[in-house]
């Protein structure tokens, strides 16, 4: 490895909400460890993913959907995806095919360091040749702007490969910045808040996902068994009653289907005991969101 020249750098990966930035990631690393949902705005913090490609590693910034709201939270979900733009060498820009060319002119105006970017237009497959190619002669007005555009899905077309070459250009010379068999930098306990959230959000419907969030407070590391255990936090008494359930038949559901993706992670059994709390309004205090690890500008 010591004659080989290496290339190492971030990547962020952003978009306005539900453009599909954690389902590119999973697909790009082969694992399902980025929290995926239909929904909107699930994701709510920078977490950093890990993909070598021949002499490349490439570190990519999973970030929260690029959106202006006054609550405190999606404040902090805001500056998480404009500090990794800040922070990284390249931005990879997703658009969907449908999307209005706005989003691509908001984005340009928080780029303020004017970091080079690659547009993907995503979901492809969702229609005819012929819009995708009026879509993509509409971004030749911006063509100054970025380095290049890659029409994309992750359900057929381009490989995971090709989009890796094209990123490998534009990512520095570098020695690798972290151990080539690690797929993320984030701990665990984060990793089991996300399959837990996701849950959540596959589970429960109208603003129950948004006004909540997830604690793990313990876990113990055995060898057959990892036993986790974690609390969910809601806003009011009657959310909690809805995450818990009749006859506790809701929290179940989250608790069945959060286990059996950790341990399709982890390859071993294990065990999830799931609480519900109530503190009222934490979605608007900046001491509960420091607690609970979203650090809010005053």
């Amino acid at each position: 490895m010591n004659n080989i020249e290496t290339k190492a750098g971030f990547v962020a990966v952003v978009g306005r909400p539900n453009s599909g930035k954690s389902s590119l990631l999973n697909w790009l690393i082969g694992e399902k460890l980025a929290l995926v949902s239909h929904k909107a705005n699930a994701t709510r913090k920078r977490m950093n993913f890990i993909v070598m490609h021949n002499n490349a590693q490439i570190i990519f910034i999973d970030t929260p959907g690029i959106h202006q709201k006054e609550r405190l939270l999606n404040q902090f979900m805001l500056e998480e995806a404009l500090k990794a733009m800040g922070d990284c060498d390249l931005i990879l820009f997703l658009a969907s095919v449908k999307d209005d060319l706005k989003y691509y002119e908001e984005f340009l105006k928080l780029n303020k360091q004017n970091k080079k970017h690659i547009i993907l237009l995503t979901k492809i497959d969702l229609v005819s040749k012929e819009r995708i190619f009026k879509k993509l002669s509409e971004y030749q007005a911006f063509q100054d702007s970025y380095l290049e555009i890659v029409p994309i899905s992750i359900k057929k077309g381009i490989k995971q490969s090709r989009l890796l070459d094209i990123i490998s250009k534009y990512i520095p010379n570098h020695p690798y910045l972290y151990d080539p068999d690690i797929l993320t930098t984030q701990n665990l306990k984060e990793i089991y808040k996300e399959y837990i959230r996701e849950a959540i959000f596959n589970n429960l419907s109208d603003e129950i996902p948004y006004l909540s969030d997830v604690v793990v407070d313990k876990v113990e590391e055995l060898p057959d068994i990892e036993k986790i255990y974690a609390t969910i936090i809601t806003e009011k008494n009657s959310q909690k009653g809805i995450i818990i359930g009749k006859n506790g038949s809701a929290i179940k559901r989250i608790g069945v289907e959060s286990r059996k993706n950790i341990e399709e992670l982890l390859q071993k059994k294990v065990f999830l005991k799931l609480e519900v709390l109530v503190k009222q309004g934490w979605s608007k205090d900046i001491k509960n969101l420091s607690n609970i690890g979203y650090r809010v500008k005053n």
